[in-house]
């Protein structure tokens, strides 16, 4: 647990502003990225990882799907085939590791 860098954990700009906003308080990707207690900055907020699960795309809920940033499941599952282009295919069974942060200013 300590100081990590914003973009170990939301890969891009739109990711690190959406967080920043309030729009996006977690991200589900391939690998774990941080530790729970792992704090880091945006734009001189500071923010927290909170929790770190291990789960599967099947284990995704419409509620996960708001907390990225997407109105829904479907639209996520949209935006993810967009993001990866040909190479993602949603599949229930893949493993992915959810991160959820929370602003503590």
């Amino acid at each position: 647990m300590g100081e990590i860098d914003p973009t170990d954990v939301f890969p891009n700009e739109r990711t690190l502003q959406a967080v920043a906003d309030g729009e996006m308080s977690q991200i589900h990707r391939g690998n774990r990225h941080a530790e729970e207690g792992d704090t880091f900055e945006i734009d001189g907020d500071q923010f927290e990882v909170v929790d770190v699960t291990e789960r599967t795309l099947g284990d995704m809920t419409d509620e996960d799907a708001r907390r990225e940033g997407s109105a829904d499941l479907e639209a996520y599952k949209e935006r993810m085939v967009r993001t990866h282009g040909g190479n993602f295919t949603w599949d229930d069974d893949a493993d992915v590791v959810r991160h959820r942060v929370s602003n503590v200013d």
